[in-house]
């Protein structure tokens, strides 16, 4: 099994988090029901690695996906996969048919930035998913990825070969792939160990007081709007047990009237960190409406020209990745440059607001 990586930009999606909130088909003509009864408990044995070494033929992956999704219960009730079964404890399980792996080849245009024999790195367009959640789904990054490589490594996720980590749907950068499973996994333990240094290039609204600092701020899902995140306060730190450490350290490289250019790199890997962070401390990143940021266009920025928005998301690039190549292990450093859009922004305000 590989290791996961715990260092994800601030759009990746930890791998196993991910995996285990896709919902399984538990409902079908294939699905076998099995009941265990526990004779004695081993003290330390989770539930999850007791089913594993009954089913060796399952992932600890899928049973925790299981465990999360009610498939599987502990005497009627739903349980944790860090449960300690107990002598007498009644299991049941729903065991479903093994998912279709096969990612349907596609010849969807990729920006390759480097290539070897071991690993490639693409420059991601904004608007396109990095996989699918299913087989049949198509149009994603992976599928492209199918297409162009004669091999890819295969990873726990069937659903993502090669993919090392990923961005949002729209975000835009610099994106490893790996091409064997050696320098998969040797990959993921750099983004486990937190080696691997990744630098966003972002525009921010407003006139930051410092040059550079770090944002250390726990973030936790909103308790009522979908896929937002916030800082919680510190009577909801100590409810919260899904409260997660999130540290960002941020530069700014440039200033404008109104607007900044930073550099920003995240030292954990959290969902929206880096959008979350830059608002929680009153500079939003421009175009991030969701987060507290505004629309821009020419005709905001200099009083002429059209109306329409400049960029249609938050103006976030991962232009810059530092890690050691995954065989050699040589130093290495990569670059995608930014979008049109948000290279037309930048243009903008360095030549109508520059202070």
């Amino acid at each position: 099994m590989f290791a996961e990586p715990d260092n994800n930009d601030e759009n990746d999606v930890i791998l196993n988090e991910e995996l285990a909130a896709r919902p399984l088909e538990v409902d079908s003509e294939d699905t076998r029901k099995v009941i265990l009864y526990i004779r004695r408990r081993i003290p330390g044995r989770r539930l999850d690695k007791n089913l594993h070494g009954r089913f060796p033929h399952l992932s600890r992956t899928l049973i925790q996906r299981l465990i999360k999704q009610g498939a599987i219960t502990v005497n009627g009730q739903p349980t944790k996969a860090s449960y300690e079964p107990d002598g007498q404890d009644r299991i049941d399980m729903l065991i479903p048919p093994p998912e279709p792996t096969d990612i349907i080849p596609e010849p969807i245009p990729l920006d390759i930035v480097y290539e070897d024999d071991y690993l490639l790195a693409i420059n991601k367009q904004k608007g396109i998913i990095v996989h699918p959640s299913k087989s049949s789904q198509g149009g994603t990054i992976a599928n492209g990825l199918a297409y162009y490589a004669n091999t890819l490594s295969k990873g726990d996720d069937p659903f993502r070969p090669g993919i090392v980590h990923r961005l949002d749907k729209n975000t835009t950068g610099i994106m490893l792939v790996a091409k064997t499973d050696e320098a998969h996994w040797r990959l993921s333990l750099q983004f486990e160990r937190r080696t691997v240094r990744k630098i966003y290039l972002g525009v921010v609204e407003g006139d930051p007081q410092l040059d550079s600092d770090v944002i250390n701020a726990p973030l936790a899902a909103h308790q009522t709007i979908r896929e937002r995140y916030i800082v919680p306060g510190v009577h909801a730190r100590l409810r919260n047990k899904l409260i997660k450490e999130a540290v960002t350290e941020y530069e700014v490289v440039e200033r404008f009237r109104g607007y900044a250019l930073v550099h920003l790199q995240p030292k954990t890997g959290r969902t929206h960190q880096l959008r979350v962070h830059m608002s929680y401390i009153g500079y939003p990143m421009a175009g991030d409406t969701f987060y507290g940021g505004h629309h821009v266009s020419e005709l905001s920025l200099t009083g002429r020209g059209s109306d329409e928005p400049l960029t249609t998301q938050q103006a976030l690039h991962a232009f810059r990745i530092r890690f050691a190549h995954p065989i050699t292990e040589s130093k290495m450093e990569l670059e995608a440059p930014p979008p049109v859009d948000l290279a037309r922004l930048i243009q903008i305000l360095r030549e109508c607001r520059k202070l």
